[in-house]
């Protein structure tokens, strides 16, 4: 019996979060961008599985901005470093939400 191809994708998101009890942000940040490579069959599953996470993990998702696959990413000229290459991979290979790059806003960041 031969393994059915997967139909999952890595999809680059951006999200915001918002401040909420026990999410682990720097005192005085007044939420954060989180870069996140997230495994799904299309983006808007990408999108549900990574706000699920994030607010399993005590944070709040105000915001997701979806930038596409790899290839889609490649294809808008997008620079895409092995390192980052590497995080999409393992986000497949493990159907996971990898947190990729956390910004904490402070102030008047926004």
């Amino acid at each position: 019996m031969t393994k059915k191809p997967s139909r999952q994708q890595v999809y680059t998101l951006l999200v915001e979060v918002g401040r909420n009890a026990g999410d682990g942000l720097p005192d005085g940040a007044t939420g954060a961008a989180l870069m996140c490579y997230a495994s799904g069959v299309d983006e808007a599953e990408a999108v549900r599985e990574t706000v699920a996470i994030l607010k399993q993990a005590d944070l709040a998702p105000l915001d997701v901005s979806g930038y596409g696959t790899l290839d889609e990413r490649l294809a808008e000229g997008h620079d895409i470093d092995d390192e980052e290459k590497a995080l999409m991979q393992r986000a497949l290979e493990e159907n996971s939400v990898i947190v990729a790059q956390m910004t904490p806003f402070f102030g008047d960041d926004k």
